[in-house]
């Protein structure tokens, strides 16, 4: 099996750029039209700088969380200058939750949750793209590395 690597989604990150530029043309259009004797740009670069660190900080924080299974293995890693690494053995999974907001339902993602034998506490990444599927995957994985039991036929 190749190494897969599975990050938050990009939906979020798409629609804060989107956003971002439909009130700066909105804003511009709007300070041409109406107020086009007060000078624009002092304003309008401080503004806009601000707005788009909002789409901005989505992206990084994207792209700082990911899971990655290889081999027998799925580890997760999380952060930038401090950074949390969580490796767990696929065999040792024994749930794998999909929630779903209304909202994440209508974009076609949701929160994954993994559990395993052993361990106190879940471990859970928001936002991922075709969760049901991926959640089954995650399973149909985790049921290939464990070991065959005797009197067990395959």
């Amino acid at each position: 099996m190749a190494d897969t690597i599975i990050r938050p989604t990009l939906k979020w990150v798409r629609f804060g750029y989107t956003l971002w530029f439909l009130i700066a043309f909105v804003a511009i259009f709007a300070w041409n039209n109406y107020l086009p004797d007060r000078p624009f740009w002092p304003v309008a670069v401080g503004v806009a700088a601000l707005w788009a660190l909002w789409p901005l900080r989505l992206q990084i924080l994207r792209r700082l969380t990911r899971i990655t299974i290889a081999g027998d293995k799925l580890r997760y890693e999380a952060g930038l200058f401090s950074k949390t690494t969580r490796t767990l053995q696929l065999a040792k999974i024994q749930d794998v939750t999909v929630n779903q907001s209304l909202g994440q339902r209508m974009l076609g993602i949701g929160d994954l949750s993994i559990e395993t034998a052993g361990e106190t506490s879940r471990l859970t990444i928001r936002n991922i793209d075709q969760p049901q599927e991926l959640a089954d995957q995650i399973l149909d994985w985790s049921h290939e590395q464990q070991p065959k039991r005797k009197g067990d036929r395959g």
